[in-house]
């Protein structure tokens, strides 16, 4: 028998240990579980979900400490976020009555974005897009935030106080938008919400912007009628907003208060923001909400879209420490959008084959990719979706196929299933970093009887979009003072 040598079992054990410890890694991340039972249980309850059941975080807000927007060192606010179904009952039939009509609003929130944009880097003048002068109508902080699936709409909400003594509000929460707005009386047309309709009369600190004001020329749309400036605010679904531009003093819970606002005092307003008292602009512009209270960051964590738990929206936190970091870009032609520096997608921990260049903006403004709280569902480029659909279709060839479903054309028949392992779908950045998406946040229940879809879309447009269904559960971290955006999981 040859001489037994240690130098080489040595050797051998070592490589052979680190091979299987290198594979067994390589599966625990290229896998994820879904949890097939606890979605379609979800689906279940959120239909059937009783809002009188949670009661709204109502904090005084009255003695609310005024805080200083332009202070030095910033304060930091905290705010909740809610789902919607904690505004109103359900009124569809059946979750997939419910799905469908979310997904038709969400396809009016991305052709909204498109259409905004396209405004911006085509240079329309300011004056072609005045409201009309007969009625005023269009021509077509950590507070709570809530998803507004029982209604069909995409967006998550947060409660702030408004006017002295404050009067608390939901409020639709939206980084696709500068200008912040309610409704206010008189209402010439208002749609239903669950709050009072903001009384400005009521209010000590309630003014009107005459039309030198230097927040009135900041409005895309405006208009001037005895020296009152007058906004216009106008959706792609056809939803619209119009009256007054004002400042007021808002509340931010606990956190205290910021004078003098300037937000939109709405008389006509139409559309699909049932539930809400108007909308805050948590975008990039000068007019939004984190601009006006001078934050140098803001951050939010979406809970689960069929969720009646709530979570928070915060202004001036740092980031968690074990956030994945990835570019924040900025457009020179238009600057509401949060544009990230994205490299590209994998499956099953193998990256995709796509061009770097899809994701990428052009000298002209056009492509990038964009994060933003009002779309649901991440839209890519055709030819980059077309390659991460079939990366994903490759390696589930044995999960029973179903048949396409509204936008969605990869759906599978998970019923009987409790759970299935999946590929796992991440978002590659540079320097290697990479945020893996849990199974539920790609793969979501489209009815009640097990039918669950890959959770992209194909986009005509430049523009590509990561929605909140791929953000649900993740705190996402605007360093706007260092142009970085970071992302942690399970941090809601």
């Amino acid at each position: 028998m040859a001489p037994f040598s240690l130098p080489f079992f040595l050797f051998t054990f070592t490589a052979l240990f680190s091979f299987t410890l290198s594979r067994t890694t390589l599966v625990s991340h290229s896998t994820a579980t879904l949890d097939v039972a606890a979605s379609l249980s979800q689906a279940h309850d959120v239909i059937s979900f009783d809002p009188q059941t949670i009661k709204p975080l109502d904090q005084a807000q009255e003695e609310a400490q005024l805080l200083n927007s332009s202070a030095a060192s910033s304060p930091l606010i905290t705010l909740p976020l809610h789902p919607r179904e904690s505004l109103y009952t359900s009124n569809h039939k059946d979750y997939k009555s419910l799905v469908l009509t979310r997904l038709g609003r969400d396809s009016a929130r991305v052709n909204s974005l498109n259409t905004k944009l396209q405004l911006a880097l085509q240079g329309v003048n300011r004056a072609d897009l005045e409201p009309m002068q007969t009625e005023i109508r269009p021509e077509g902080l950590s507070t709570p935030v809530s998803s507004g699936i029982s209604l069909g709409s995409g967006e998550y909400f947060t409660r702030v106080g408004v006017g002295s003594p404050a009067k608390q509000f939901y409020m639709v929460l939206d980084t696709g938008s500068d200008v912040n707005w309610l409704q206010c009386q008189p209402c010439s047309d208002c749609y239903q919400q669950s709050d009072p309709i903001f009384n400005p009369t009521g209010s000590s600190t309630f003014r009107q912007l005459t039309c030198d004001a230097p927040q009135c020329p900041a409005l895309r749309v405006s208009a001037c009628r005895n020296n009152k400036c007058l906004y216009q605010v106008a959706y792609g679904d056809g939803s619209y907003t119009v009256g007054d531009f004002v400042t007021e003093t808002v509340s931010f819970g606990n956190s205290g208060a910021i004078k003098d606002i300037a937000l939109g005092c709405g008389h006509d307003n139409e559309g699909l923001f049932v539930g809400a008292a108007g909308l805050l602009g948590l975008g990039g512009g000068r007019l939004s909400l984190p601009s006006q209270v001078k934050a140098s960051t803001i951050s939010y964590c979406l809970v689960d879209r069929d969720s009646s738990s709530s979570s928070t929206l915060e202004f001036n936190s740092a980031a968690p420490g074990d956030s994945v970091i990835a570019p924040l870009l900025k457009s020179r032609k238009f600057d509401t959008f949060y544009y990230v520096g994205l490299t590209g997608l994998s499956v099953g921990g193998r990256p995709v084959s796509i061009p770097p260049s899809l994701f990428q903006m052009d000298e002209s403004g056009n492509g990038g990719i964009i994060v933003d709280s009002g779309t649901a569902i991440t839209r890519l480029q055709t030819a980059a979706y077309d390659a991460l659909r079939d990366a994903f279709k490759r390696l589930t060839p044995d999960l029973p196929a179903a048949g396409n479903f509204a936008l969605f054309d990869t759906c599978y028949n998970l019923s009987g299933r409790t759970s299935v392992r999946v590929p796992t779908v991440s978002f590659l950045f540079a320097g290697g970093k990479s945020l893996s998406l849990p199974a539920k946040n790609y793969l979501i229940p489209v009815d009640s009887s097990g039918t669950f879809c890959f959770a992209f879309a194909p986009t005509s447009s430049s523009l590509s979009i990561i929605g909140n269904v791929q953000q649900q559960g993740t705190r996402v971290s605007y360093d706007l003072a260092n142009n970085r955006v970071g992302f942690s999981p399970n941090k809601c």
